[in-house]
């Protein structure tokens, strides 16, 4: 082998040739005395200036090629020819694989670089005349070496020099990293799944689903989360968020929260009234942490979502024309600010219409602006049809959410359906204004019997329907104002008798003493309904309702 001819090819020996060229530096073969082993007699005059350049160029040719391959740590082997023929391996590359015959093809001198799949990488270097590299390759032994081919010209004609440096010890350390971050993952995904309702409570009215899909295997789980709450009297209660920051932190700051959205929605408050007490919450669970929410709440009686939103995207609610209607406003800053009085909006949700809520991972891309995300999953929303998890499916798809995402997405879908037919009869209202005085008693009696006589509600809910209606009215009368109003709603699955004055102060149930003429009318009521309860209303007043539930139809 001539290691003097493809050494000469090797990076900065033709530059440093042509130092030397430059500064009459005299080349080997001129019968000179390279600059860098000269010695300078006192008598020689002054030593020439120093050129480190050049006698560094100098002092590298004068290096036996052979023997500092020899000696490098590195394995290193040199292949010529189509074949890839064995020209040279070092003593690195011996020690770890054993001796190799020189003038073999690769695919049978050298097995290694073929269980590396490094052969069509030579043909390639080979062709191109160009590097090429290649890291953290893996052998059955278990070492890993990253390689790098490099071209060059051999006395045999074109050749590879094959480079390899063992890095099984990063390698071993980075998949070390890697298994632990892989773990707390999977505890945190865990965790975040385990704090989301496990099933979704299914409202009479409507029809709702979820999905939530953590972000892909480079990105830590964060704390979006999302709840459906039955209020009872036929209200529902809906509520998504996004928990700033990303891992267990975030998702156990988000069960806390979601925790504390179901204790507070028990009270029936308003939605901003609900944000209120969260923000403050927010603040004492952990100051630096802040989290986005919506929190929505649907009446049938009303046809409208009414929400309040802490610096969350807005609600999205496509009607029965296909309109799509966005519920920008009102929105104020996020949970865990502080000094901030929320206020509550609303936007139309009649029969006919479906509504989205969902978090900044559906929307937001780096490379666009959000509002252009916003604008898309509305013209997705426009052409999805069908259940609401079919709804969900085609909203993530059409949003380009896969699994490598790189942020958590929670989508909530609740549809209020337009029924008909037999279906529309197992959903019917009936109201009363109750206008005079206490002869407005017998009147809430005399309809509420001929309401429940006409939706063939058997004898026994018959009775009871009336009673609650009598006795709710009653306290209405003695302790409330006007306006009132009896309500009463059957659905498929229960009987709702309300009852609605102008008085803000709601009932409590208390035991009356055996002395007392009043105090028993709630009692009565919580006695023979399967539940009660009462809220106030949008610009005062009150409304005190139960519900019987129905027997199961055959």
């Amino acid at each position: 082998m001539n290691f003097t001819r493809w050494s000469a090819r090797l990076p900065g020996t033709q530059r440093r040739a042509a130092a030397r060229a430059d500064h009459g530096v005299p080349q080997r073969g001129d019968g000179a005395v390279p600059p860098a082993r000269a010695e300078h007699l006192p008598d020689d005059g002054p030593a020439p200036a120093e050129d480190p350049e050049g006698a560094g160029g100098a002092g590298v040719d004068g290096l036996p090629v052979r023997a500092v391959l020899d000696r490098i740590p590195g394995l290193v082997a040199l292949v010529h020819g189509p074949e890839h023929r064995v020209a040279y391996v070092n003593d690195a590359y011996v020690a770890a694989f054993g001796d190799r015959p020189p003038g073999e093809p690769a695919r049978d001198a050298l097995p290694e670089l073929d269980e590396l799949s490094l052969l069509p990488l030579l043909d390639q270097v080979l062709r191109s005349a160009k590097p090429r590299t290649v890291k953290s390759r893996k052998t059955s032994g278990g070492r890993s070496y990253t390689v790098t081919c490099t071209p060059l010209e051999t006395a045999e004609g074109p050749g590879v020099l094959v480079f390899a440096a063992d890095v099984t010890d990063h390698a071993e350390a980075a998949e070390r990293l890697r298994t632990s971050e892989r773990r707390q993952r999977e505890t945190a995904v865990t965790l975040q799944r385990s704090l989301l309702p496990q099933e979704l409570e299914e409202p009479d009215d409507l029809r709702i689903a979820a999905t939530y899909q953590p972000g892909g295997t480079e990105a830590a789980v964060g704390g979006d989360w999302y709840d459906v709450i039955t209020l009872g009297g036929g209200r529902t209660a809906l509520v998504i968020g996004d928990v700033m920051g990303r891992g267990v932190r975030a998702a156990a700051v988000m069960g806390q929260l979601r925790t504390a959205v179901r204790a507070y929605a028990r009270l029936d408050l308003p939605p901003h009234e609900v944000l209120q007490l969260l923000d403050g919450l927010a603040t004492e669970i952990d100051p630096q942490q802040i989290a986005t929410c919506v929190y929505a709440v649907h009446d049938p009686n009303e046809g409208r979502l009414v929400y309040a939103s802490a610096g969350h995207l807005p609600i999205l609610v496509r009607d029965e024309n296909g309109t799509i209607h966005r519920g920008d406003e009102p929105t104020g800053p996020p949970l865990g600010t502080g000094g901030w009085l929320h206020a509550s909006g609303s936007v139309p949700l009649g029969p006919g219409s479906t509504a989205v809520l969902y978090t900044d991972g559906l929307v937001e891309r780096r490379d666009e602006d959000i509002d252009e995300g916003v604008a898309a999953l509305e013209n997705a929303l426009a052409g999805a049809t069908g259940t609401p998890q079919v709804i969900c499916d085609r909203l993530i798809r059409a949003a380009g959410v896969t699994a490598d995402h790189d942020d958590d997405v929670a989508v909530l879908v609740l549809q209020h359906p337009a029924r008909k037919g037999s279906d529309g009869e197992l959903f019917r209202n009936a109201a009363l204004e109750l206008l005079g005085g206490i002869e407005a008693a017998p009147r809430a009696r005399a309809f509420a019997s001929g309401v429940l006589s006409s939706w063939r509600f058997t004898p026994e809910l018959h009775d009871l329907g009336v009673l609650a209606a009598s006795e709710l009215v009653a306290n209405s009368l003695q302790h409330g104002i006007p306006p009132m109003r009896l309500r009463l709603r059957r659905t498929d699955r229960r009987l709702i008798v309300e009852v609605t004055d102008g008085d803000d102060h709601l009932p409590r149930r208390r035991r009356a003493e055996p002395a007392d003429e009043t105090g028993r009318g709630i009692a009565i009521v919580a006695t023979i309904a399967s539940n009660w309860g009462s809220r106030r209303t949008p610009g005062g007043g009150k409304a005190v309702w139960c519900e019987f539930v129905l027997p199961d139809r055959p």
